[in-house]
């Protein structure tokens, strides 16, 4: 009488450097994460602030809570990869991957912002930015010509109070200025 052998066909144990990096590539992405806390802790840190100037909170706190939150979450995710996680593969969006890329509606949005860009200036923010909203709009395939306009003006107009009067943020104002 004989007796069955079972054999297992679990993974082979390899020792190849190669593999085991592929098997635990998202760590390249925590390794980034890390690069990027490190730098924006550093930044904030050494930023140079005056005491008097400043309220209760200050120029250094979103950095330093962003920087933070960058080191923590890149050392849950390589945590999470050495204990065997893997990230979902993708399951995609409706996107026919046969179809040419619309290199119209790209070129258009680049040059809508390479034109806010140069007209930010001269026009400033208010009309530059109007223009903006309107041309990405049309660029990206709307066509009503007579609402868009009015939209584009009313978030460039709320855009420009928003940051120049209430968070102090100066935005160029253009031959506005006086009016706004």
């Amino acid at each position: 009488m004989t007796t069955p052998t079972t054999t297992t066909t679990d993974k082979p144990a390899t020792t190849e450097p190669s593999s085991w990096l592929r098997s635990h590539s998202e760590l390249g992405v925590g390794l980034i994460l890390l690069i990027l806390g490190v730098l924006v802790l550093t930044d904030a840190l050494t930023m140079s602030v005056d005491i008097a100037a400043r309220g209760p909170v200050g120029p250094r706190t979103v950095p330093i809570v962003v920087g933070a939150g960058l080191l923590v979450v890149a050392v849950l995710l390589a945590v999470d990869v050495l204990r065997g996680g893997r990230g979902e593969s993708e399951a995609g969006e409706d996107v026919d991957l046969s179809e040419p890329s619309d290199w119209r509606t790209v070129l258009l949005l680049a040059g809508v912002f390479l034109g806010f860009a140069v007209l930010i200036g001269p026009l400033g923010f208010p009309i530059s930015g109007a223009l903006l909203f309107w041309g990405a709009a049309y660029a990206l395939g709307s066509r009503h010509l007579h609402r868009d306009p009015l939209i584009a003006a009313v978030l460039a107009l709320v855009t420009y109070v928003v940051f120049n009067n209430l968070l102090g943020v100066p935005l160029p104002g253009g031959p506005l200025m006086g009016v706004l």
